[in-house]
């Protein structure tokens, strides 16, 4: 007979947005249980690092130099034929994270606000009575489980298993992920006060190759192109060091992954089960980062919870979609038209718009405020000549 525990809330993945969710609703004073099927929470860990200074903040995060491995000042960024445009501020402007400590003190912070956390805990059905979901099964270190919980919230990343089991509708063509590789490793030769991106078709088809300091002399260097390319993100990068002479004989760490950039889910919530973060594609199409948007879905759901569970009506939780796609859906809707747009760039148009982009443009961008950039960017003689770049700009205005 397997173990059967009792929650008010179940929470399956402790990326960033589980712990979130369960960290807000264990606050106040519900059972929650959090679990992750990795033995040690955060590792391996499947992404750049690198996030904006602003979430500490909104999102209630101590600012902890435990996992802040460096604070970062804007960025540069590199056209195919070397051009650049650099962003530095004089304040900090994002740090570059340590995710194996960051998403286990996420978890930490959890446990502390009242969760039980249980990592080495894989979540493998729902379990059904009278056609409701009334839990989960799961393995808790190979022996079977039950958990029974009034809510349950997905967050058991790209391949989401309960959010399947539950019936919702995650599907979403290959075209819409990218494929991930990256080094961890020594590299000098970079300004270590700025994150690095390089675009162009040969260098990262519909994506861009990053160098995240660490430290003066190692970093996280890496790719993202889409994942219906017949070529590997292993073979570009590798190709890359290659071109640009950088010997890849000290590398710390190899990290690979799938990063949804498209296919957001229409349905953020089935009943009593709620779907957060890479589970349920919340993650920017432009640049594929998702602790951010994991951050904001988890707070939105968390307060639809709480009130679920302060009115016993779990009918309000359908306001989590609603509210997810009015604040943040429809603007990572507009900024996947302009990634479909960028996808169709060549390196010429990549070379001309790097070259006349200003760094107040390049952060309306990185902000999402396109329109005023495009209306700039219509108005240069070498986008004017190209009736080709006149339709594609056009297109998204």
């Amino acid at each position: 007979m397997s173990e059967i525990m009792k929650y008010d809330v179940v929470v399956v993945g402790a990326g960033i947005a589980g712990p979130i969710v369960a960290r807000n609703v264990a606050k106040e004073g519900y059972s929650v249980l959090l679990i992750d099927k990795k033995p040690a929470i955060g590792a391996p860990k499947q992404c750049a690092e690198g996030i904006n200074i602003s979430v500490f903040e909104k999102h209630d995060i101590p600012y902890d130099k435990r996992f802040i491995n460096r604070e970062i000042y804007g960025a540069r960024l590199y056209s195919p034929s070397g051009y650049t445009l650099e962003m530095r501020y004089n304040r900090v402007s994002g740090v570059i994270l340590e995710r194996k400590v960051f998403d286990k003190m996420l978890a930490f912070y959890a446990a502390r606000a009242g969760a039980d956390v249980l990592p080495r805990t894989e979540a493998t059905d729902v379990i059904r009575k009278d056609g409701k979901i009334i839990g989960i099964k799961a393995k808790k270190e190979g022996e079977p489980i039950e958990i029974r919980a009034d809510i349950l919230v997905a967050a058991d990343g790209v391949e989401s298993t309960i959010a399947r089991k539950a019936g919702i509708n995650t599907y979403a063509p290959l075209h819409e992920f990218d494929s991930a590789y990256e080094y961890e490793m020594l590299i000098e030769g970079f300004d270590p006060d700025l994150i690095h991106l390089w675009f162009g078709n040969n260098v990262a088809p519909r994506g861009y190759v990053w160098v995240f300091p660490k430290d003066e002399d190692r970093a996280n260097v890496g790719i993202g192109i889409n994942s219906d390319n017949p070529m590997t993100a292993k073979h570009y990068l590798d190709k890359w060091l290659k071109e640009n002479n950088i010997a890849f004989k000290k590398i710390l760490e190899v990290n690979v992954g799938i990063v949804p950039v498209g296919g957001f889910l229409r349905e953020l919530v089935k009943d009593n089960v709620l779907v957060v973060g890479d589970a349920a594609r919340q993650v920017n199409p432009m640049h594929g980062g998702g602790m951010a948007e994991a951050m904001e879905a988890g707070t939105i759901a968390s307060k639809w919870i709480l009130k679920a569970l302060k009115e016993e009506n779990f009918e309000l939780l359908k306001n989590y979609t609603t509210e997810w796609w009015e604040k943040d859906g429809k603007r990572l809707e507009r900024v996947l038209r302009v990634r479909k747009v960028v996808e169709h760039l060549t390196d010429e148009d990549l070379d001309v718009f790097i070259q006349t982009l200003s760094g107040i443009d390049a952060e309306k961008i990185a902000g999402g405020h396109y329109s005023e950039v495009i209306k700039a960017l219509l108005k240069q003689p070498k986008v004017l000549m190209s009736p080709r770049r006149i339709t594609l700009l056009k297109e998204l205005l």
